[in-house]
């Protein structure tokens, strides 16, 4: 009796709107944000007051994960050739503007360029976690479809109170990019009040999921566990400690991982057996290009981790060569580069060393339409 209950609900489970799989989702996507959050709240008493980032931490977190997350998006555009080809005014014209854009912002002042590089990541790590909302959705009842903007609120309300907490008790031993990227002198009135908004729409959201499931009889597991690892990896790295390490570890693992594994999810083609992977290889082997990188990062998962990594220390080596100084030990290579000081070069350099992010960011606003299903772009296959 008991296996056959277990049986059901293994059953019921894989049932669910996975993107890929039970165990792919709930390794890739779901659990980095519980995962972070856990660790962080066991290492409390070393991590909380903290402003310390140890080497091994930064380049763990930050440039394989956060940096190198950046340049999945690659597979989406610049490497797609049917996306390429469908949106090169719009491939082409974002890096453009987002250069000029904050060359003139650098230009005026410096801090004006990293306030505003700032924002727009807070924006893309909030519309991330929308998305997944979204996509975990498509196949929700009918009956569903009257409360979803009740989801949308909740994703929002949970990662904008943390922020407007961050904003009302500067300074922080974390930042976003650099010390001051936030505006500060926001009133702690304001925090007092979004916290009585957060607990009213968190509870609603709790109601809300009772009731649909008493009607329906239908619970969207994965999409609750987006909603609840969000808020409690956001609430964790920003609210409870006070750590550059811990809303690193927070930030980044929760965002990077699962947006490399949707990338990944994607675009790898399954191969059938072992001679098509091996012809892949062999093809490759013959005939050199970057489409043959291409294919076999979207082939091999330790390939495509690799390939990602590899343009992450190049750009990393490149900021620290000439701007950052900060961890020449590891970036060996780049240690002859000159150190710029000149604000109008700066105004130049910055902006462009920057391109990456800017472009990630306001790309990723296009390239995943879940209604439009006949787009390159499109989140759904």
């Amino acid at each position: 009796m008991t296996q056959a209950v277990a049986k059901t609900n293994l059953m019921l489970l894989r049932a669910q709107p996975w993107l890929s799989s039970l165990s792919w989702d709930s390794m890739l996507i779901i659990a980095p944000a519980f995962l972070s959050a856990f660790v962080a709240l066991i290492f409390k008493a070393q991590l909380d007051n903290s402003q310390y980032m140890p080497l091994w931490a930064w380049v763990s977190f930050v440039l394989v994960v956060d940096v190198a997350h950046v340049y999945a998006t690659l597979f989406r555009t610049y490497l797609d050739k049917r996306s390429f080809s469908e949106n090169k005014p719009i491939l082409l014209l974002i890096p453009a503007a987002c250069w000029f854009s904050g060359w003139i912002l650098y230009s005026l002042d410096d801090i004006y360029f990293w306030r505003a590089l700032a924002y727009l990541a807070v924006f893309h790590f909030i519309r991330q976690q929308y998305g997944f909302v979204a996509l975990y959705s498509r196949k929700d009842p009918q009956e569903f479809a009257k409360a979803k903007w009740f989801d949308y609120l909740t994703v929002y309300t949970v990662t904008l109170f943390p922020l407007l907490y961050w904003h009302t008790h500067l300074p922080r031993n974390f930042h976003w990019f650099i010390k001051g990227d936030f505006v500060s002198n926001v009133p702690a009135s304001l925090a007092e009040a979004g916290f009585c908004v957060y607990v009213a729409v968190c509870l609603g959201y709790v109601v809300k999921e009772l009731v649909l499931l008493r009607k329906t009889g239908f619970l969207n597991l994965p999409k609750n566990l987006i909603v609840g690892g969000t808020a409690f990896s956001w609430w964790v790295g920003i609210v409870t400690l006070n750590s550059d390490l811990a809303f690193t570890m927070t930030n980044v693992l929760t965002h990077g991982i699962p947006y490399m594994a949707l990338i990944w999810l994607y675009h790898y083609k399954k191969r059938s057996d072992d001679i098509q992977v091996k012809g892949t290889a062999d093809s490759c082997r013959r005939h050199f290009s970057f489409a043959a990188v291409r294919d076999i990062a979207l082939t091999f998962a330790p390939a495509f981790v690799l390939f990602l990594v590899m343009l992450a220390y190049l750009e990393e080596g490149l900021w620290d060569g000439f701007v950052w100084r900060e961890h020449l030990t590891f970036f060996s290579p780049f240690s002859g580069l000159p150190t710029i000081t000149d604000a109008a070069i700066l105004a130049v350099l910055v902006p462009l060393l920057s391109l990456p992010q800017s472009t990630h960011y306001v790309l990723d606003g296009f390239i995943w339409r879940v209604k439009d299903k006949t787009s390159s772009w499109s989140a759904i296959r």
